[in-house]
């Protein structure tokens, strides 16, 4: 039995969005030959939205290893609020202690909280154990270079410098890479000589009926939709790269109310946790646009994020669902898979290159699926009379293409991993 050591700062029962390939995957990894353990940080120094419930998803016989990390309180003053830096020290002291009495084949990054991969190359050199970097989004990247000052995440200028210092560190000594995203192993190959000579490969999130599963037999109150209308939801972040999307569906939803005020104005779109701000100081993006649009008063927008399973069960409550996708050609949504579980007539905007709009085609083909390439006008008409056909005929489920599905469980997910594991391992 190989084993793997998998470095995730988030982990149940955080409810952190970059931990949840690991967490699906953790089912399975036994029955392809694997053994993992984890190392995450101690949910005490975590200040993300909590779910207890993440911790009946995967087998409680998987080893987890906690860390430490400095208080987010002290370091807040510093303008350092970042997990993986608050817990950098702690992740190289205790895993250096793990590796002096444990054998492993493999240690796997699976986390958004890039600077921690700078320890594989330290722990490489130390105990000669390959390890590879899964990049489900931009390390360093030049997207918001273009922008104006005023559309930049906040604490930019600190970060793009910090990225561009620390990415090659681990680059430059990594063994695989693991993507969600083609453009991103591309961009990679690009700026470092060694990923173009080491095994990469492209790996979406996977679809996981277990939580479907648990968010069934779980009761929890989801009485927050209005009663007696036609309630369109999105759950997940906002920003300016959404823009266009939202843009999109709301002048469709404009040229509704002009063609028959009376159905359309009987709609009220939901978005939903919408920021990854801390409780209560989340900057709305998506109402603006919305006011800007004369259509404020359809529209509510939660900033706060919410319990993974009670996010399921309000998808599940809604009668129509919105998935905007970013105008960053990069951009994959991993969380489509739940989406197209709840089989609910659904509406998705998408850039033509991503990995989204082909699985989306696959899957939902009765769905209303567009791009940004595709004319506007079309697209306003095709999203209008969408909405319309399924208020008017009371369509409450559209089934998914189940045969084509199975290629995107978590299973066969990781079934993938493990074959690139098994790859990089014999590599070196």
């Amino acid at each position: 039995m190989k084993k793997v050591l998998i470095i995730s700062p988030y982990f149940p029962p955080a409810n952190a969005a970059d931990m949840q390939r690991v967490r699906m995957s953790l089912p399975y990894f036994l029955q392809f030959g694997w053994e993992a353990e984890i190392v995450c940080v101690d949910i005490q120094y975590v200040d993300i939205v909590q779910d207890p419930l993440l911790l009946e998803s995967f087998p409680k016989t998987i080893k987890i290893h906690s860390v430490k990390a400095l208080s987010k309180k002290n370091t807040s003053k510093l303008g350092l609020g970042s997990i993986a830096l608050r817990s950098l020290w702690y992740y190289y002291t205790s895993v250096k202690k793990i590796l002096n009495v444990n054998n492993f084949d493999l240690i796997y990054f699976s986390t958004t909280q890039f600077p921690v991969c700078v320890l594989g190359a330290i722990w490489k050199k130390k105990f000669g154990i390959p390890y590879i970097i899964d990049m489900q989004d931009p390390w360093h990247s030049d997207y918001y270079q273009s922008l104006s000052k005023n559309l930049r995440p906040k604490k930019y200028w600190f970060s793009y410098r910090l990225n561009k210092l620390l990415e090659p560190i681990a680059m430059n000594r990594v063994d695989g890479i693991i993507s969600v995203s083609n453009d991103y192993i591309t961009i990679l190959q690009s700026r470092y000589k060694r990923i173009n000579s080491i095994p990469t490969v492209v790996i979406t999130f996977g679809a996981n009926q277990i939580d479907i599963e648990i968010a069934k037999r779980c009761s929890i109150s989801t009485n927050l939709f209005s009663k007696g209308f036609t309630n369109i939801v999105y759950i997940g972040r906002g920003g300016n790269d959404m823009q266009a999307a939202l843009s999109l569906l709301f002048n469709a939803f404009k040229n509704g109310l002009a063609l028959n005020e009376t159905l359309f104005s009987n709609i009220r779109f939901y978005f939903l946790g919408t920021s990854y701000a801390v409780k209560g100081n989340g900057k709305k993006t998506i109402t603006p646009l919305a006011e800007s649009l004369g259509i404020g008063k359809y529209v509510v927008e939660q900033t706060d994020r919410l319990p993974f399973y009670e996010a399921l069960n309000l998808l599940q409550s809604a009668n129509m669902l919105f998935i905007p996708g970013s105008n960053d050609t990069q951009y994959t949504a991993s969380k489509i898979y739940p989406y197209i579980l709840m089989e609910k007539p659904m509406i998705s905007i998408f850039h033509e290159n991503s990995s989204a709009v082909t699985i989306l085609n696959a899957c939902v083909p009765e769905n209303c699926t567009c791009t940004f390439q595709d004319d506007v006008n079309v697209n306003i008409h095709k999203i209008t009379t969408f909405i319309a056909d399924v208020v008017i005929k009371e369509i409450k489920q559209i089934s998914y293409n189940i045969s084509s599905f199975s290629a995107f469980s978590a299973q066969a997910m990781v079934q993938n991993q493990v074959l690139f594991f098994n790859k990089v391992i014999k590599k070196n």
